[in-house]
């Protein structure tokens, strides 16, 4: 299992390193960017793409929330939507819309940023991306934040005053990795961003929580007693400037399709090292060579998504 796993990593380098050099996991983009992004696609984008519908659509569909399909193959139907601001939140990059989720993560989101200050010392969230209305795959970014259970938790806790549109549209998150992909940045790191995550992972619902390679050392070495919540934390490139709470699928939805639990241990060996290695080859090894041609881009059409999702993203 072991050596599969390695083969797989080492598979996904070259698309590690393409991934690694774009924007969205440098930062997150701007409403103009963002924009930009979308009307360029939208002049390709073959009409019978699921993304193209389930981006079109800007409210939920009401009702029962379900949940149907996996994280990166599917949707939800009676989704809530985040509101945008809280006692202990702001919601950022609002423009995309994308502060839908099932009613247990949105009530988690509120658990987590009600007890951040107490717990955490962690004066709020800046939540970004949730999901879209009604789920299922995004115009831009995410392969997964499908089936809304899925939440971007910025790397910066939230000041002291409530942020303007435009800040909520432009300003970054923090990136606490270092310069070499090794580690995390002192001058950046807090025992606060520690205390966050960890509060993040214990809480009852969620299964993983993913960070970039180098924030998951900097936890394996700062951890202090109970280390379980650590085997719920997975190393993965990007994630540097936010972490991304996942959630199980919720009891009675027999229509969501969840993930196999993470493997025992608190994953701070063999496996750790070796993504931190493969991050560090991404960024400073040999690039892959370029054929000078652009690469075709598949679009999954509508007709592949599972039938109650296309149910779902059509109805009125």
């Amino acid at each position: 299992m072991i050596r599969i796993l390695r083969l797989r990593r080492a598979c996904a380098v070259a698309a590690m390193t393409l991934a690694l050099l774009t924007p969205a996991l440098r930062a997150q983009e701007t409403q103009t960017e963002e924009m930009e992004k979308r009307a360029k696609l939208l002049q390709t984008l073959p009409q019978d793409a699921a993304k193209r519908h389930f981006g079109a659509a800007r409210a939920g569909t009401g009702g029962e929330a379900r949940t149907i399909g996996s994280y990166a193959k599917g949707c939800i139907a009676g989704a809530r939507a985040l509101s945008t601001d809280g006692p202990t939140w702001q919601g950022m990059r609002i423009s995309r819309n994308r502060n839908w989720g099932h009613p247990d993560l949105i009530a988690l989101i509120e658990r987590i940023a009600k007890t951040a200050p107490r717990e955490a010392g962690w004066r709020g969230l800046l939540v970004g991306d949730i999901s879209q209305p009604r789920g299922g795959p995004m115009l831009t970014g995410h392969a997964s934040h499908q089936v809304g259970l899925d939440a971007d938790i910025w790397l910066t806790p939230m000041g002291s005053r409530k942020l303007s549109v435009d800040e909520r549209e432009t300003i970054s998150a923090t990136n606490v990795v270092a310069s070499d992909w090794m580690d995390v940045d002192p001058n950046r790191w807090t025992d606060a961003h520690h205390a966050i995550i960890r509060l993040a992972a214990e809480q009852e619902g969620v299964t993983r929580i993913f960070v970039n390679p180098a924030i998951k050392k900097a936890l394996c070495r700062e951890a202090t007693g109970d280390r379980a919540w650590l085997s719920r934390v997975r190393p993965i490139w990007g994630h540097n400037y936010h972490f991304h709470i996942r959630m199980g699928c919720p009891d009675g939805d027999s229509a969501c399709l969840d993930q196999t639990p993470p493997p025992p241990g608190d994953g701070c060996g063999e496996e750790l090292t070796d993504w931190l290695n493969l991050q560090h080859k991404a960024y400073f090894g040999p690039k892959p060579p370029s054929s000078g041609k652009p690469k075709p881009v598949k679009h999954m059409p509508l007709s592949a998504m599972p039938e109650a999702c296309q149910k779902i993203v059509l109805s009125r």
